[in-house]
């Protein structure tokens, strides 16, 4: 029997490692942050921006799913406990009642209002302030990447975010 494997070799080991150590370390922190200030998981502030951002602030279940990288029985859970907080509403799509859509209410979006400085304070603080200008531009290319090889049917909305679009957290009120 012959061993095909392409080992990883040094330099590839030790970045592996390290980006192993970011995906499990950054979500405990954005977690911390949300749930202190919000009570929402990082995963819950997902949806409600997601939903903020659509047109008329409400989506099909199906499309909010593929926005957050999430199965529908996930999103559905989750959905059910931001329902029972007042924070978004499900019902029926007019366009085809067997899927079902969610908006994001004024508690909602008042929450999203309240929560996204302390977010992006601790995004700041955990990821960007320790970047340079060119690692920040290297980070974007590598992501980009490595998206492109997990999504190559782009259907996360990151995927085709643009480098020079500008703040991702824009305001919520309006």
């Amino acid at each position: 029997m012959t061993d095909d494997t392409k080992w990883l070799n040094a330099e590839e080991s030790a970045a592996w490692v390290r980006l192993i150590a970011v995906a499990e370390l950054l979500p405990g922190a954005l977690d911390a942050q949300l749930l202190r200030d919000a009570g929402l998981t990082h995963f819950e502030y997902v949806a409600l921006m997601a939903l903020a951002d659509a047109p008329s602030r409400t989506m099909r279940m199906t499309e909010l799913a593929s926005r957050t990288n999430a199965t529908l029985p996930r999103l559905s859970h989750v959905a059910r406990r931001l329902e029972e907080r007042g924070l978004i509403r499900r019902f029926p799509c007019p366009e085809d009642r067997r899927a079902t859509n969610a908006t994001i209410t004024e508690a909602g979006l008042d929450l999203m209002a309240e929560a996204a400085p302390g977010h992006v304070d601790t995004v700041r603080a955990n990821v960007f302030d320790a970047l340079t200008a060119e690692q920040l531009e290297q980070l974007y290319v590598i992501a980009g990447a490595v998206l492109a090889k997990l999504d190559p049917d782009e259907r996360l909305t990151a995927t085709s975010c643009q480098f020079s679009e500008g703040p991702v957290v824009r305001t919520l009120a309006g």
